[in-house]
């Protein structure tokens, strides 16, 4: 299954264009679109060569609590031999534009758009950008939540387009969920995945739950339901979401809408 994933490229918009856009922060729910990734709020990273990136959720009093999210932009030429510097932290990478060279204990992966790459903690990695084309994808990093007797999980090196889609029961296929990782496999306490809705396709019911949720339309549009709001969103639009919000959605078609969803999982309440 093939398919076009939104990424920014920043930019400035011209000083006659109107103020108004649909970014909204408030205390169950953020939406940042597409509109606000430009080159005046990237960041840099230690260890990063020729390397920005947008930071979507950061851990913060009031938004996000579980993970971080970017989206990394590497021209090419740059990378990095020390990406992560937290020992404690997993990572997902996700390649939605060029194509990264990943390093692991050696081992060489070629990511193209589509790849995906699951890092446990403490796993010795390098990624850097060898082609001649700008490289651009996700980074979910999370604190792993180590339980005795269970073993980290391994590193994984898949693509979306080689997974068959597992279709949500009783939607005949309209909704769909690209799984990287067995659900039953309780070494992972996060799971990122791909939604696909075909157009006309619904979220039914107020799915109201204790995963935390970061979602990054790669694709489509439709109207999202986000604790009392409905919300219009696009390609290359974010959406946080706290544990508990109501939420739903709306495939307004004319093509599919799809995108890239994070959720902890498998692990006790922290009672503190």
């Amino acid at each position: 299954m093939s398919s076009t994933y939104f990424a920014p490229t920043g930019g400035h918009p011209g000083q006659d264009q109107l103020l108004t856009d649909r970014a909204v922060f408030t205390e169950a729910y953020a939406v940042i679109p597409k509109g606000t990734m430009r080159d005046i709020v990237t960041s840099f990273l230690p260890f990063w060569e020729d390397t920005r990136l947008w930071v979507l959720s950061r851990p913060l009093s009031g938004f996000a609590e579980t993970f971080s999210q970017y989206i990394m932009e590497v021209q090419p030429g740059g990378g990095s031999k020390t990406p992560e510097t937290d020992a404690k932290a997993e990572g997902v990478l996700f390649v939605v534009e060029g194509e990264a060279t990943l390093t692991i204990d050696g081992e060489v992966h070629t990511l193209v758009p589509g790849g995906y790459a699951y890092l446990p903690p403490s796993t010795d990695w390098t990624l850097f950008n060898t082609s001649k084309e700008t490289l651009r994808f996700h980074w979910i990093r999370k604190a792993y939540e180590a339980v005795p007797g269970l073993d980290a999980p391994e590193p994984l090196i898949l693509n979306e387009n080689d997974i068959a889609p597992t279709p949500m029961p009783g939607t005949d296929g309209k909704w769909a969920t690209t799984r990287f990782v067995d659900p039953n496999d309780l070494r992972h306490d996060m799971h990122v995945t791909v939604v696909t809705f075909e157009p006309g396709a619904v979220i039914p019911f107020l799915e109201t739950h204790v995963m935390e949720h970061g979602l990054y339309v790669l694709e489509g549009k439709a109207v999202y339901r986000l604790n009392n709001d409905w919300v219009e969103v696009e390609a290359g639009d974010y959406m946080w979401l706290r544990a508990f919000c109501p939420q739903a959605c709306y495939a307004g078609g004319p093509g599919k809408f799809r995108y890239l969803l994070y959720k902890d999982v498998n692990r006790h309440m922290k009672l503190g």
